[in-house]
């Protein structure tokens, strides 16, 4: 127990991605000096995750890894890198590590983030040369192995954000890469057909080959080494690394087996409390309310992560903040063609409006989505610069009847929205939009 008394923080944070650096930000607005330790199970301090593909295809050194260093430097932060939370004694308010340690809390933030989905009983994955793709380790062991082992070919098995990141990279350090999507089409969950067309056309004229409705049902191997992938289609592909980006789910392990309600992540509330006093959640690992549909589900994109941390840290220092809904937002640049996807993009149901131009040659292509004159989803290729406007209407739920003509002209911008609304825009909530 002395030892547990000596570890005890008024702040603990589990994880230290932008959810956990949210949380640290969100505590000092409202308490400048209690003790902040965070557990971290990996060995490095924070970084912009989104930013592997370009460490790995070479468009960015390490220097440009780290994210919010000086967060870091806060006084009294406590950083316990290099070690897993494995145990949470809700009751006696104990954190317990892999290494032994027990430590105490007053308040608890989980920011576990979410850990990608690999199939189990997939024959040969345990072989040298199959990796996922989510942290900065996964790219330096991609980037290593690449080195080490002259890799001509690879399969990227998963044709969703990540999976396309990571083909980018590959393909940059010209590695013939195949692309196998379980769907029909690529980017299936964010795009509609139009969308993923395009991203199709442009990763073919990237040098990627791209095989939908299929997927890997056993990696090929000799001397223990990747030598192909056989896919469900019957087709094999010859390669001597396999990348695996079929999803992430939220790392939820944790708190199962405790008071801590779950679902498909933790539950949290508007406060991003939990069902226990005292213990938030954020970021991938989040199960909080959608903004459109109002439903909870996890939305794992790196501003949300950091605005629910921020929001959950300034209540574990007493704060009221409340969340007021995640919007699901997807950007990528698919060899070189800027995409992004916001909210409802293939609406199901009566009630929605369409609006929609598409030029396959540019290419461009924009598709707004209302319902009752509001805006609830879009989708924007091509030509991306009306995008933040458009999001900021969203997440404002703003009527655009007296301007929908314009939306997806030229003429739109600033100009065209309400006085009342650019009026806001002014005052400093910009950066929301």
């Amino acid at each position: 127990m002395g030892n547990t008394m000596k570890n005890s923080s008024p702040y603990l944070i589990i994880g230290n991605s932008a959810a956990a650096m949210g949380g640290v930000a969100g505590i000092r607005g409202r308490d400048a000096d209690g003790l902040i330790t965070i557990v971290n199970r990996e060995q490095r301090g924070a970084y912009y995750r989104p930013l592997i593909s370009y460490l790995l295809g070479g468009k960015v050194d390490e220097g440009k890894m780290p994210y919010r260093p000086s967060a870091m430097g806060e006084s009294n932060l406590r950083l316990l890198q290099g070690v897993e939370a494995r145990r949470i004694d809700v009751g006696g308010r104990i954190v317990e590590t892999a290494d032994g340690q027990s430590l105490g809390f007053e308040n608890l933030l989980v920011a576990t983030g979410g850990r990608p989905i690999v199939p189990k009983d997939l024959p040969g994955r345990e072989a040298e040369g199959v990796f996922t793709f989510t942290t900065w380790d996964d790219a330096e062991k991609v980037r290593d192995f690449i080195e080490e082992n002259e890799v001509k070919e690879a399969v990227v098995v998963g044709g969703g954000l990540i999976g396309l990141k990571c083909v980018e990279a590959l393909t940059a350090l010209r590695i013939k890469t195949t692309i196998a999507e379980l769907a029909e089409r690529i980017l299936s969950t964010a795009f509609d057909e139009t969308a993923s067309q395009l991203a199709l056309n442009s990763l073919k004229k990237g040098g990627a080959e791209v095989r939908c409705s299929t997927t890997a049902s056993r990696i090929l191997t000799k001397e223990g080494k990747v030598a192909g992938v056989a896919l469900t289609d019957g087709t094999e592909v010859s390669c001597s690394l396999v990348v695996f980006t079929i999803g992430v789910a939220p790392e939820k392990s944790i708190v199962e087996g405790t008071a801590i309600r779950t679902d498909r992540g933790i539950l949290v509330d508007s406060s991003m409390r939990t069902s226990v006093e005292g213990i938030y959640a954020a970021g991938d690992v989040a199960q909080a309310e959608d903004l459109l549909s109002g439903e909870k589900r996890c939305i794992a994109i790196l501003p949300l992560a950091y605005r629910q941390g921020f929001i959950a840290g300034s209540n574990m220092a007493g704060g009221e903040a409340k969340y007021e809904g995640g919007l699901v937002m997807n950007a990528v640049d698919v060899c070189d063609l800027p995409t992004i996807s916001v909210g409802m993009t293939s609406p199901q149901g009566e009630g929605y409006e369409v609006l929609s131009v598409l030029d396959e040659k540019a290419p461009v292509y924009k598709k707004i989505v209302l319902k009752d004159d509001r805006i609830v989803g879009a989708i924007f290729v091509g030509q991306i610069d009306r995008a933040g406007i458009i999001t900021g209407l969203i997440k404002k739920r703003i009527s655009v009847s007296g301007f929908k003509s314009l939306l997806l002209t030229d003429a739109f911008g600033l100009l065209s929205l309400p006085a009342e609304y650019r009026k806001h825009l002014v005052s400093g909530m910009g950066t929301e939009v």
